[in-house]
């Protein structure tokens, strides 16, 4: 599936940022792979068609993770952080993403 098949305007909307971590960074040197944390309801065919009409690589294969949200105390009072999705996007050979070229 390409870009095409898909609305323009969603696409922008699935990837929501990257994932900057330890294991992100391993990821990324050892097995060509991207972390972003992504729209809730986002399906592997639209992240794959947004992180190729956003970054102008190739993807060869997409991984989703649901990370759930932990139980926090806010005084007395109990709280919950968010859920979030996570994509481990991987990249065909060659390919690379750089997030830090923007930074001057």
């Amino acid at each position: 599936m390409s870009a095409t098949q898909f609305n323009q305007e969603r696409l922008m909307q699935v990837l929501l940022a990257p994932q900057i971590s330890e294991k992100a960074t391993m990821l990324a040197e050892r097995s060509n792979q991207v972390v972003f944390v992504v729209a809730p309801d986002a399906t592997k065919p639209e992240i794959k068609a947004a992180v190729e009409l956003l970054f102008k690589v190739r993807v060869s294969s997409v991984q989703v993770l649901n990370v759930k949200g932990k139980v926090k105390r806010f005084g007395r009072t109990m709280g919950r952080r968010s859920d979030v999705r996570k994509a481990f996007v991987g990249l065909e050979p060659g390919q690379e993403i750089n997030f830090a070229e923007g930074v001057a």
